[in-house]
């Protein structure tokens, strides 16, 4: 049996721009919505600046061995990349007026893996848990392995288009 892959991992400048920003504001949250107003990039708020819905789901936190940072997606959105695995990077450029790495001149990007059947059937046996099951006093269950993929495996796992 394979073991239950994380949801949500970070690159290694993802991190440490979190690591910066959590330096600043304190604790943080993510949400990745389904576009519109606040666009599809992941936004990254001070913890409970940004209210979680009843249906949105708990990807994971990432860093948890530095405290965590919750990585939340609107329940849509996870309907539809359930079979992924997102990746949150940074790039350079200006993302989201509302998310904390503006200033910055960078901003976070969702990268995504697809799940192997194995690792689909894996994920079947662990759902995630909706804002209204945290709200309720749920508690994620602690997940294995680290949450920072290097740069080589970031490229291994999420190739960069090539043009024609």
């Amino acid at each position: 049996m394979t073991s239950i892959p994380r949801r949500v991992l970070v690159t290694e400048r993802a991190a440490d721009l979190i690591r910066r920003l959590r330096g600043e504001h304190g604790p943080l949250m993510f949400h990745q919505s389904g576009g519109c107003c606040d666009g599809s990039s992941p936004m990254c708020y001070p913890a409970g600046e940004f209210l979680v819905g009843d249906r949105d789901v708990l990807l994971g936190s990432v860093l948890p061995e530095e405290g965590g940072t919750p990585v939340w997606i609107s329940g849509t959105q996870f309907a539809a990349w359930r079979h992924t695995q997102l990746v949150l990077d940074v790039v350079p450029g200006r993302g989201g007026g509302f998310s904390l790495e503006a200033p910055h001149g960078v901003r976070f990007l969702t990268r995504g893996r697809v799940y192997s059947p194995d690792e689909l059937t894996a994920l079947d046996t662990a759902p995630p848990l909706t804002g209204a099951q945290v709200e309720a006093g749920e508690v994620e269950p602690p997940g294995g392995g680290p949450t920072i993929i290097s740069a080589d495996d970031l490229l291994a796992i999420c190739p960069a288009p090539t043009r024609p």
